[in-house]
């Protein structure tokens, strides 16, 4: 399944900050389908497998906030969930 406008933006922004070696950025919407925070037109609910140096000495907290953080505009609106899995190569 292609990305749509909302997950090629993520992308975008995740490769930018982190440079990551490995990244799947993957549209679980159609997963949660009548779910509460699912949006009629989809990509509300991701998972997101980074593999990046960035994370190299991180808990798996702090992963997790850097990337949210740069998501930050993504889970104020359109984006309901992250599913994330965050290592340093």
């Amino acid at each position: 399944m292609s990305l749509g406008p909302v997950g090629r933006e993520m992308e975008r922004k995740l490769k930018e900050k982190f440079a990551p070696t490995k990244l799947d950025l993957i549209d679980e919407s159609h997963h949660h389908a009548g779910h509460g925070g699912t949006h009629v037109d989809g990509e509300s609910h991701y998972a997101i497998k980074i593999v990046a140096e960035a994370f190299a000495g991180q808990s798996l907290v702090k992963c997790h906030r850097m990337i949210n953080e740069v998501l930050a505009e993504e889970l104020k609106g359109r984006v309901h969930a992250l599913r994330i899995s965050a290592k340093a190569p």
